[in-house]
């Protein structure tokens, strides 16, 4: 399998977990005698450092002729005096859009070894795992008009969609619904919103191509409370832009930690691949930061762009079997756990898990 990987390691804590996602992308390329190629690129506020803008064309053109982009974190406090098109956040914006993928998966899954790590009770979380998907180049983020009259202190956000745009990305939680336990919640606020009446009435439309999905419709605020109630109920959940950035953020608390909760944006030109966490800036260089969600978004990776479906099921077992062992970084240190380990090191340990899952396997394989 040749793949070639643009690298956007971004800002904060981005270089620091990106480094360890790199290594056990390496270690399959090892294992697997895979040619995996990495290059480099800036974006976020170290782009607008070197170069003035979050986004250079360079690393926009390296994004296109790659077959995977595996992106860090974006953001840097630094720059929040400059206008919303011109600060780090812009140029994560703008590569999705460049890159046309307009389907994120946000999985969050329950792991038995961090149950305490929740504060929900373990018998609430226990066999939670959720696939959200999430619309990603409409709604508010993209809608136009949008504006700030700071003369007059009014701001106007458009929140928008076409039904072609619901159908696209309905067509792919269904399908993926129908890999996994064949239900879909979709998720809206259909009792106020038009925009949300169409979301609706066109997941019904679509309903009949997949007679083997169960469907449920549910409004934004009850799924809020439902999710941290009752996350067993829920499978794939469909959502629109905003809703699904809220919800899936929401369910690191199932898992116990936004550095836990990979994602992966697809259906465009190229797949994007990022940790769901921000740049935590404030942690950065200190060697806290959780490497586990970049390491699973490498999973991700694997999974949708190479078809590596084993591979990326290795390395998903692999890092539960480092959080059964009770290895912790600091954002996962909580009950009666305390933190041993720092983002180099959970790497370390996820890469020994992997070399010997796949050494024992290859054993088995050659007796």
């Amino acid at each position: 399998m040749k793949l070639k990987i643009a690298i956007l390691a971004g800002d904060g804590i981005g270089p620091e977990v990106t480094r360890e996602a790199v290594q056990i992308l390496k270690a399959v390329a090892e294992f697997g005698n895979h040619d995996f190629r990495f290059s480099e690129a800036l974006i976020g506020g170290v782009a607008i450092t070197a170069e003035g803008t979050p986004l250079p064309k360079s690393t926009i053109d390296l994004a296109l002729d790659s077959d995977a982009v595996l992106l860090g974190a974006v953001g840097d406090n630094k720059f929040n005096h400059l206008t919303p098109d011109k600060r780090p956040e812009s140029g994560l914006l703008q590569i999705r859009q460049v890159l046309g993928g307009f389907a994120n998966l946000r999985p969050s899954v329950a792991y038995p070894a961090l149950a305490e790590n929740s504060p929900l009770r373990p018998e609430v979380t226990k066999g939670a795992d959720i696939l959200f998907v999430r619309e990603l180049l409409g709604g508010l983020y993209f809608g136009q008009p949008r504006w700030w009259n700071k003369e007059t202190n009014e701001a106007i956000n458009t929140m928008r969609y076409t039904k072609a745009e619901v159908e696209r990305v309905a067509h792919v939680a269904f399908k993926l619904a129908q890999g996994r336990r064949k239900k879909l919640t979709s998720v809206d606020k259909a009792n106020v919103l038009e925009v949300s009446q169409l979301w609706r009435a066109t997941v019904d439309e679509l309903k009949p191509q997949y007679p083997d999905v169960t469907v449920e419709h549910q409004l934004v605020d009850s799924m809020a409370m439902h999710l941290m109630n009752i996350p067993r109920h829920f499978d794939v959940v469909l959502t629109e832009n905003l809703f699904g950035d809220i919800l899936s953020d929401e369910s690191g608390v199932i898992t116990g930690s936004l550095g836990m909760l990979p994602s992966a944006t697809i259906g465009g030109k190229v797949n994007l691949y990022e940790p769901v966490h921000g740049s935590a800036p404030d942690i950065a260089g200190t060697g806290k930061a959780n490497p586990l969600g970049a390491i699973l978004t490498a999973a991700m990776l694997l999974r949708h762009s190479a078809n590596l479906t084993q591979e990326a099921a290795a390395i998903e077992a692999a890092v539960a079997q480092v959080l059964e062992a009770g290895h912790r970084t600091a954002d996962i240190a909580r009950g009666n756990t305390t933190a041993n380990a720092t983002t180099t090191q959970m790497g370390k340990l996820v890469h020994e898990a992997l070399t010997q899952s796949i050494d024992r396997n290859e054993s088995m394989h050659a007796v």
